[in-house]
């Protein structure tokens, strides 16, 4: 194949899913007319994602086997002095990666979207978006610029909004949804301040152009202190990604955004929108690799994120919370990835997450259909004799996410750990306590929902709520639980395929071939991490089997070992524990209380800020002393003058000799 790549049809990739969202959600929709039926929608929809599929695997494969790159512009929007707005695509390794990865998840939740949403009333509104979505993913991804970047940035943000909040009756629906799109335009303005260090300071919003003036942004410093100009702009770009890609203390909303159906925290929390944020970072590297303190600010967010979210993980009953929970320590994981250097380690997890997160987000819903909407795993148990496929599939997905040798998040998961390591950054102590510990703590909580929902003693008959989780429109009344049907069953086995085998088969090219070549810059002098990664690395075979005598496998089957123990062998015991270490549990339900403080502290203080503008300075101020205050003196003044406007013409001439008096009386005094 040739070395380059068609315009037209790298154009097809994000415009395919467009046209079918605009299709469906125009003539689908009350809107349109209600032209289309729900089978001419989901064809439509699904037929646009997997043409996109199919584009973005020639577009991998392209890339991947004849080194074939694409660095464009295909329209040039604006020129503003000598800053040009453009709209253009760069096809290298990260890109068509991440392009395959967006549109398979995606073909994947549309086609389990027919089953999940079969008698949900918005059911061609829900395809809409979801496309529309993957539209805004894939303009993010394939972006040569920062405008374009931006756009994608926040156009899957709206999009997000529109779907965590779609049964938009449900008051804790429109709580979340509202919630999520308020925090991250914290993350938002300080990713859009970063871009405008660069733009003012570069001229450009290129990426190309801007990285190579790295080195001279790198030798300026921020006007009026001596910060360096490089590090501002790193951690404002920072701050973007930890909205997005939910890191603390940004991460509150990821967990209400369980609000929306379970397809939405498969698409959005798993392999697309919340790994933006990891995306842009990697695609940054060559500016953050310039700035020791932003790496280290940024290994240290994510190291939190990855530890103290998984302990959030642990308390949790209600099914998609774990996995969300789940979700955000190994967004921490990937973050610390990035602060050591390790963007390609960090991107590799990003992929083999994707494939098991979004396997165990839609078994997770599988579940809920299968038990009748109940979303508590205190009350399921022994579901593996009824959903054999959902069984087998979420035990894949779960021994991926805890690192078993061989499975692909096993991989990605132990480079990363290595990675941190081998790193000599100040921060690097910390992380790596932080990420050992959350291979306990995550293959605990994985394996206490595996062990309630899967074994042990039914208990989903003796649920006192059993409708009251997540109202997707499914009414069966049956009691007993069931499999669910082929078009949730067929994606859950075409996912855990790569989440076993990925892995194995990349983990050679992507982190120590030549695939991420001219995509991330790393300097290996000051960051040596990802070539000692490399000297250790000898084949993906020896690295499984030399796992089996390192601390993360027996860190992560002792956690196995004591969910086994703690709710099979010996249920009372969590009980016996949550009394004698009641603060502790008290913290942990309420998430480190800050919820508490976003809503009783910042909320209100903004609130009552934002009262007192208005009645001292909106109502008193500008109403009351100019607006009012004026016309009032004014009115004064024209009552005093009105005075001497009598009409009679001797009070005039009086008025005129006096006058003439008072000025020559004025003129005689100066002399």
């Amino acid at each position: 194949m040739s070395q380059t790549l068609s315009a037209s049809t790298l154009l097809l990739v994000p415009m395919a899913p467009l046209a079918a969202a605009v299709l469906a959600g125009i003539l689908g929709t009350k809107f349109g007319g209600n032209w289309i039926g729900r089978r001419m929608s989901h064809s439509l929809t699904i037929l646009g994602v997997l043409l996109s599929f199919i584009l973005s695997a020639m577009t991998l494969k392209s890339v991947a086997l004849d080194g074939a790159r694409f660095n464009e512009t295909l329209y040039t929007w604006m020129v503003v002095g000598g800053l040009k707005m453009e709209i253009g695509f760069l096809i290298d390794g990260l890109t068509a990666m991440m392009m395959c990865v967006v549109s398979f998840v995606s073909l994947m939740v549309h086609i389990y979207t027919i089953g999940y949403m079969e008698e949900d009333e918005g059911y061609n509104r829900f395809f809409a978006y979801i496309s529309l979505f993957t539209f805004s993913m894939l303009m993010l991804v394939m972006s040569n610029n920062m405008l374009q970047l931006f756009f994608g940035w926040e156009a899957v943000g709206l999009v997000s909004y529109l779907l965590i909040g779609f049964w938009f009756n449900k008051p804790s629906a429109i709580f979340a949804n509202m919630k999520a799109f308020l925090v991250n335009r914290v993350g938002d303005f300080g990713f859009i301040l970063g871009i405008g260090l660069i733009v003012a300071f570069t001229g450009t919003l290129n990426y190309a152009e801007a990285f190579a003036k790295a080195a001279d942004l790198a030798k300026l410093s921020f006007p009026g202190t001596d910060w360096m100009l490089i590090t501002v702009i790193c951690i404002c770009l920072f701050i973007g990604a930890m909205g997005k890609s939910a890191q603390f203390p940004l991460h509150v909303w990821l967990p209400d955004s369980m609000e929306g159906p379970t397809p939405i925290s498969a698409l959005i929390h798993a392999a697309t929108m919340v790994t933006a944020g990891i995306f842009m970072v990697a695609r940054m590297s060559p500016l953050f690799e310039l700035s020791e303190t932003a790496l280290n600010f940024v290994m240290v967010i994510g190291a939190i994120t990855a530890l103290f979210m998984g302990f959030l993980g642990i308390i949790q009953n209600d099914i998609k919370r774990i996995v969300a929970y789940s979700t955000l320590s190994q967004l921490g994981y990937m973050t610390v990835a990035l602060g050591a250097s390790a963007y390609s380690v960090a991107v590799f997890h990003l992929m083999t997450h994707a494939f098991f997160k979004a396997l165990l987000f839609l078994a997770a819903g599988s579940v809920i259909m299968g038990v009748h909407h109940n979303q508590d795993i205190r009350w399921m148990g022994g579901l593996r004799k009824y959903m054999p496929i959902t069984w087998i599939t979420m035990l894949l997905g779960s021994l991926a996410l805890i690192g078993t040798p061989f499975f692909a998040g096993f991989y990605s998961k132990d480079s990363i750990i290595e990675a941190v390591l081998e790193s000599h950054l100040p921060a690097a102590g910390f992380a790596s306590f932080a990420v050992l510990a959350g291979v306990f703590v995550t293959a605990f909580y994985s394996f206490r929902l595996y062990f309630l929902v899967f074994h042990g003693k039914e208990r989903f008959d003796q649920n006192p709520d059993a409708h009251h989780g997540d109202h997707h429109g499914h009414h069966n009344e049956q009691h007993e639980p069931h499999e669910s049907p082929w078009v949730v069953t067929v994606p859950l086995i075409l996912l855990a395929i790569p989440s076993v085998v990925i892995g194995f088969m990349t983990i050679q090219p992507m982190l120590f071939g030549e695939f991420f070549k001219g995509a991330i810059f790393i300097d290996s002098e000051k960051h040596a991490a990802l070539e000692e990664l490399a000297k250790a690395f000898h084949g993906p075979v020896q690295m499984a089997w030399h796992a089996l005598t390192t601390l993360p496998f027996w860190l992560a089957l002792a956690g196995v070992a004591s969910a086994y123990y703690m709710y099979m062998v010996n249920p009372a015991l969590p009980s016996a524990i949550k009394t004698r270490v009641q603060p502790i549990y008290t913290l942990l339900e309420n998430k480190y209380y800050f919820d508490w403080f976003n809503e009783n502290v910042l909320a209100r203080g903004a609130r009552a800020l934002g009262t007192g503008l208005w009645k001292w300075g909106d109502e008193a101020l500008i109403d009351g002393a100019l607006v009012n205050g004026s016309w009032k003196v004014v009115g004064w003044v024209s009552s005093v003058v009105r005075r001497v406007q009598t009409g009679y013409l001797y009070h005039y001439a009086f008025a005129m000799i006096m006058g003439v008096f008072v000025l020559m009386t004025y003129f005689v005094w100066l002399k």
